[in-house]
């Protein structure tokens, strides 16, 4: 069993190449970039297009895990929800980061940005705001508004980006996002939605004339899951767990 399962009720595993360049878009160019990577994963069979004419290619999503891939405009996105072993996740990140340069005629200057993100959902019939503000807590500045007499918390949605070096060109990001509104609160009647818990750690700007996107993506996994350990599944991820467990 994965080490992130016993955390959330799914987890996944995204990267995604920005580009500051538009990426090729005419037929030829597509499905053969999408007919290589099925090559490799032949149950991702679903390729279709959506309103706003992002490609998308994925594995059946009524399994408990399943691979999937798009290309926008100027983004490519991988992801892997649910994986029995995150490598395998980063296996398929590897292979999009590889085929990239060649395919779509990505290089090392079009990179406006790479990142690396873990993702974790909660289900919870509830008011999200509220059990994430008692789960995870407010700053001393705001934790008495709560608290007036007949108030009720509608959105909190604590969201935090740090440098991880002088030249701010690598960042890591922990954002939180609930699904409760108004409406709800006003009825008193909660649907079971996701609490959703994203982190981030993204590499700004070009890379070196001869980096690889690969071996970026594996310092960015590394450093993504180092922190995690470190702050993030102990201070966030548990104790909205244990929150939910207790509700």
């Amino acid at each position: 069993m994965n080490r992130f399962s016993h955390l959330a009720t799914d987890f996944y595993s995204n990267m995604h190449l920005n580009t500051e360049m538009p990426l090729p878009s005419t037929r030829d160019a597509v499905l053969e970039f999408f007919g290589r990577v099925q090559k490799s994963y032949p149950s991702m069979r679903n390729f279709y297009t959506r309103e706003n004419g992002d490609f998308v290619m994925e594995e059946d999503k009524d399994q408990p895990h399943h691979r999937w891939l798009s290309l926008e405009p100027r983004r490519i996105c991988s992801g892997f929800v649910n994986p029995e072993d995150t490598e395998d996740a980063a296996e398929q990140h590897k292979l999009i980061l590889e085929l990239v340069p060649y395919m779509l005629t990505v290089s090392p200057l079009d990179c406006e940005a790479l990142d690396y993100m873990m993702g974790f959902d909660f289900t919870y019939q509830g008011n999200h705001d509220l059990l994430v503000a008692k789960a995870l807590g407010c700053s001393p500045a705001f934790e008495r508004l709560p608290n007036l007499e007949g108030a009720t918390v509608l959105n909190f949605e604590p969201s935090l980006t740090i440098s991880l070096e002088e030249s701010c060109r690598l960042q890591a990001r922990l954002m939180v996002e609930t699904r409760t509104n108004a409406y709800h609160v006003r009825r008193d009647e909660f649907p079971e939605e996701h609490i959703s818990v994203f982190f981030t750690v993204r590499q700004y700007g070009s890379l070196e004339h001869d980096a690889s996107f690969a071996d970026r993506m594996v310092q960015l996994r590394d450093k993504c899951e180092e922190l995690l350990e470190d702050f993030v599944i102990d201070e966030v991820l548990v104790p909205l767990s244990q929150a939910i467990a207790a509700s």
